[in-house]
């Protein structure tokens, strides 16, 4: 028993089962540090830190789909089955490679005393430029809440934003999903429509225009009436700005929490 365990009677480890082992997931526990590191490895030099690195670098040089342990076991210049000895599996690999890309959010997001409209508007945006800045995020499947050190920093720095509006923390966690909900979806939706520009030979507002001429001759206007009108007022025409939909999204569902808060405090 180390010198530790013998002033507390008990080791050191996160609380877990009479084993010694933890109830937290294998990534979760990477995440936070509380894992043992192996204590020699066959592949001298590497570390967790660089296998997620590597993983990191592929996912924004050729997208998701080209994770795997074998190609980042071949990036880095080692065996597959090395990789096993700091990750347990690629799922593990893909929270950690989410941790890693997200960071910790900006110190000065949020500062105390910041009204709660414009303190979560900082938020959803400062999640925005995340997502903008590795777009493969979007593509990762979603295991669960806020776990990881930066993911609960990002949660923490939300629902600061709402100090002060009255609401319960059910709903602050309800508004919280709600606005982080909404950045993703838009940010997916801009990511797969840039995708099907990049993909074609024409600029964004040639895109649109095609579609609208091409709708224009299968839309009939007897059927669909309202659909011709839109067409007619020229609004297809002429691709949006990158934020305009993203904008009018949050600034609608800003509006609808407002209404909730202004009802709670009266």
């Amino acid at each position: 028993m180390t010198n530790g365990e013998e002033r507390t009677g008990r080791s050191e480890r996160p609380p877990g089962r009479a084993d010694g082992g933890s109830f937290l997931p294998p990534a979760i526990e990477a995440a936070w540090g509380l894992r043992e590191r192996p204590s020699k490895g066959p592949k001298p030099g590497l570390t967790l830190d660089r296998i997620v690195a590597a993983a990191v670098a592929l996912a924004s040089e050729e997208g998701l789909g080209a994770v795997s342990m074998g190609r980042v076991a071949k990036e880095l210049g080692a065996s597959t089955m090395s990789l096993y000895r700091y990750v347990s599996a690629k799922s593990e690999l893909y929270v950690l490679m989410q941790e890693a890309a997200t960071g910790a959010p900006p110190a000065s997001l949020c500062p105390p005393g910041t009204a709660w409209r414009e303190a979560l508007e900082a938020w959803a945006c400062a999640i925005r430029e995340v997502y903008q800045r590795n777009l493969w995020l979007l593509r990762l499947p979603v295991s669960g809440p806020p776990a990881t050190p930066n993911l609960v920093a990002w949660w923490e720095k939300a629902l600061v934003a709402l100090e002060g509006t009255g609401l319960d923390a059910g709903t602050k966690v309800s508004v919280t999903l709600l606005v982080g909900g909404f950045v993703r979806s838009d940010a997916l939706v801009m990511a797969d429509l840039a995708d099907v520009i990049a993909a074609g030979d024409a600029a964004p507002d040639e895109v649109i225009a095609r579609y609208g001429r091409t709708l224009r001759r299968l839309a009939d206007p007897g059927t669909y009436p309202e659909v011709a009108s839109m067409l007619d007022s020229g609004v297809m025409d002429v691709a949006d700005a990158p934020d305009t939909e993203f904008r009018f999204g949050l600034d609608r569902i800003l509006d609808g929490i407002a209404v909730l808060v202004e009802g709670r405090a009266s």
